[in-house]
């Protein structure tokens, strides 16, 4: 036979602490998460990398391939995640496509997970 046992009441209130910013809503984590998942990708990092490298801060779909090692179709699907990621813009130019970094669009993400973004740093952190 079951016996009953009451358990006293604890006032939760004093176990959690209160919000000091506001936490990310579903469209902005969804956001973020897309861009991060395209990260994700050690061959879209490198193109990142390239595209920034060119002194014009420009770079042709032509010259990615021969320095990831991959075929063209490769690297246009990797440079279609980082476009619908918003990471990359491009303009067609006669048969070839040209690729750009959006501008800042780095550094927003490095000052999501900054002091102020997501994450704040502290000293106790490990």
């Amino acid at each position: 036979m079951p016996s009953s046992l009451a358990l006293p009441l604890i006032d939760v209130t004093s176990c959690s602490s209160p919000l000091v910013r506001t936490p990310l809503d579903d469209g902005r984590a969804a956001a973020l998460a897309l861009r991060f998942k395209a990260l994700g990708d050690p061959g879209r990092l490198r193109l990142l990398s390239l595209i920034g490298a060119h002194e014009s801060g420009e770079a042709c779909v032509c010259d990615l391939t021969e320095p990831l090692g991959l075929s063209q179709p490769t690297v246009s699907h990797h440079l279609k995640v980082l476009r619908e990621a918003g990471l990359v813009t491009s303009e067609r130019r006669g048969t070839w496509v040209h690729y750009r970094l959006v501008p800042g669009v780095l550094t927003q993400l490095a000052a999501e997970l900054g002091d102020d973004g997501l994450w704040p740093v502290t000293s106790s952190a490990r």
